[in-house]
C-alpha cells in the first residue's frame, strides 16, 4: 500500500503555480512598474499618451494569459489535454521501456482499499480529505494556512497494486501504484458533509469519525470530500511498460517529462510526474454527491 497523504499535499501548492517559475512574476512585477512610471512621466512632460496605453495594453494581455495558465494548471487542465492527445497504446505491440496510455477495467491485487468514510469496499484508490474554514478567530495550524478561506486540514490518499484489463488488445497488465511509487492521481473528490454558518452542528457519525484521527469534533464550518476508483471501474493509465517474458507491468515515469506549448489553449508547457490515474468514465470512483453527514442514514 501507498500512502500518498504527504507527498500530494506537498506537491499541491506547486501545482497551482505550474508551469510559471516564481522569478517570472518577480522580475515583472518591478519591470511593470518602471514602465508605467516612465510613461506616465513621458506623458506629462510631452502629452503623448500612446506609450502609456500601450504599456497598459500589452500588461493587461500579459497578466490574463499569466492568470489564465495558473487557473487552468491549477485544475490539472494542462495534464488532462496533454493525455486527450496522446493515443492509447497497443500492448501487442508496445516495446519494453515504452511511454504508454492504456485504458480499461481495473481489478484488485493482493491487496486492496477501502474508502475511509463511506466504507466503499474493493478499491485500487482512496483519498478522504477535511477541509475547515479559517475565521478571524481560529488558530493556524501552520504557515501555509491563510485567514478567511477553507484549509486542508486532514487528508488520506492511499493506492495499492493493481490490475487493468486493456480495452483494446485484451491484455491484463500489473499497475505498479503501490508501496514507493510516484503517483499523480488525476480523481477529484466528491463533497459528503458541508456544515453551514446557520447549522455546525456535526452528526454522531462524524463525530466518532474525527475521533478516530484525534481531530476536533466541535461544530464549525467544514467539508469533507471523497473519492475512490473501485474494482470494475473505467480507468487510463500513462507509465513505462515493463516486458519479463509473459508478465506486464506498468510503472511510474523515471523522470519527469514536459508536456509541451499547448498554444491551441494557450497553454505554457508543464511537467508530469510519477504514474498517471485519470478516471475515464462517469460510473467509475467519485462518491455519490449526497448532504447526509452519515452515511448510513
Amino acid at each position: 500500500m501507498n500512502d500518498l497523504s504527504s507527498a500530494l499535499s506537498q506537491t499541491n501548492a506547486r501545482r497551482c503555480c505550474n508551469p510559471i517559475p516564481t522569478p517570472v512574476f518577480c522580475i515583472l512585477t518591478p519591470l511593470f512598474f518602471v514602465s508605467l512610471a516612465l510613461s506616465i512621466f513621458i506623458f506629462v512632460a510631452v502629452g503623448n499618451a500612446v506609450l502609456l496605453i500601450s504599456l497598459l495594453l500589452i500588461s493587461s494581455l500579459i497578466s490574463a494569459f499569466l492568470f489564465w495558465n495558473v487557473c487552468i494548471w491549477k485544475r490539472d487542465g494542462g495534464i488532462l489535454l496533454f493525455l486527450d492527445h496522446l493515443p492509447d497504446a497497443d500492448l501487442r505491440t508496445a516495446k519494453d521501456g515504452q511511454l504508454v496510455k492504456i485504458t480499461g477495467l481495473a481489478s484488485c491485487g493482493t491487496i486492496s482499499l477501502e474508502s475511509s468514510y463511506e466504507k466503499v469496499p474493493r478499491c485500487v484508490y482512496i483519498s478522504t480529505l477535511v477541509y475547515e474554514y479559517i475565521g478571524f478567530r481560529s488558530e493556524l495550524a501552520n504557515i501555509n494556512q491563510r485567514y478567511f478561506q477553507w484549509s486542508l486540514t486532514y487528508s488520506e490518499r492511499f493506492a495499492t497494486d493493481f490490475y487493468i484489463t486493456d480495452t483494446k488488445s485484451g491484455i491484463r497488465a500489473m499497475v505498479k501504484a503501490g508501496y514507493d511509487s510516484k503517483v499523480t492521481p488525476l480523481i477529484h473528490e466528491t463533497r459528503l458533509v458541508s456544515t453551514t454558518r446557520r447549522n455546525r452542528a456535526l452528526s454522531s457519525y462524524l463525530r466518532k469519525w474525527l475521533g478516530e484521527r484525534n481531530l476536533s469534533a466541535e461544530a464549525r464550518l467544514l467539508r469533507l470530500e471523497e473519492g475512490y476508483v473501485k474494482e470494475g471501474s473505467s480507468l487510463t493509465v500513462m507509465g513505462v511498460l515493463q516486458r519479463n517474458n509473459d508478465d506486464v507491468m506498468i510503472v511510474q515515469l523515471p523522470e519527469p517529462i514536459s508536456t509541451g506549448c499547448l498554444w491551441r489553449r494557450f497553454l505554457l508547457p508543464g511537467d508530469i510526474n510519477g504514474l498517471i490515474l485519470r478516471v475515464s468514465d462517469s460510473t467509475a470512483s467519485l462518491a455519490t454527491p449526497c448532504s447526509l453527514q452519515d452515511p448510513g442514514r
